[in-house]
């Protein structure tokens, strides 16, 4: 088994409920969830004309490989209703693959770890609270201080259930 980290990201639609179903479905096609972070709620980065996100990260101990993991991953995102018409668009399910053991993927279809993970706070406050001490293996330092050293200023709130 392998440990995988996963950052799970929505705007539209009941986001917490559509959350809950993919970690539900991550589970039962990927492996068994370790750990997971709160809900955190943030604007949107990169095209901001859009609705804030929930983010949550958790950790899964899987038997497939990353390209393997991505492909479980991609049919799931579909059957939550994903569709990949707009880069940084409005979705109702993203799941990204943040850290795959200490492995480097680089690839046109993968690429791990994420490469913008240690400049998006939406990303590392989830990940610290599950993984404060997982050292990033190109970076060679712990994600909680990655998160200290983060040159993003966006906003990230814990959520707070209506």
């Amino acid at each position: 088994m392998s440990s995988i980290y996963l950052l799970l990201g929505g705007n539209q639609g009941n986001r917490a409920q559509i959350l809950s179903q993919a970690k539900a479905k991550l589970e039962e096609e990927l492996g068994p969830i370790m750990a997971y972070s709160p809900l955190y709620q943030t604007a949107a980065w990169g095209k901001t004309d859009q609705a804030d996100f929930l983010n949550q990260a958790i950790h899964i101990d899987t038997p497939y490989s990353p390209m393997e993991s991505l492909n479980i991953i991609h049919q799931i995102e579909d059957i939550l209703g994903r569709k990949r018409t707009e880069h940084w668009g409005q979705r109702t399910i993203d799941i990204d693959i943040l850290l795959y053991e200490e492995q480097v993927v680089q690839n046109t279809r993968l690429v791990v770890p994420h490469p913008e993970l240690h400049n998006r706070r939406f990303a590392l406050i989830p990940l610290s609270a599950i993984a404060a001490d997982i050292v990033h293996p190109i970076l060679n330092k712990a994600i909680g201080q990655l998160l200290l050293d983060c040159p993003d200023k966006l906003e990230v709130f814990l959520h707070k259930d209506p």
